[in-house]
């Protein structure tokens, strides 16, 4: 998403809480200025994509003795 500085300075908190999900490109008189991001964010894909790796009958003990075997 692109927005002008003029617009961020405007709806911050609106723009802070969408940085969560997206990058937010901020411009001024019509270049790139500065990015607003989530420092975490590459966390949250990692997390993201774990999700449903595993069935769901299996416990945690399980995994983790699995995983233990493969070292």
């Amino acid at each position: 998403m692109s927005i002008t500085a003029t617009e961020l300075k405007l709806n911050l908190g609106k723009y802070l809480s969408l940085a969560e999900t997206e990058d937010i490109f901020i411009t001024k008189n019509g270049k790139v200025i500065a990015k607003l991001s989530n420092p975490y964010q590459d966390r949250v894909n990692i997390a993201k994509s774990l999700f449903g790796i595993l069935p769901a009958d299996t416990t945690l003990e399980e995994a983790c003795q699995e995983r233990l075997n493969q070292i």
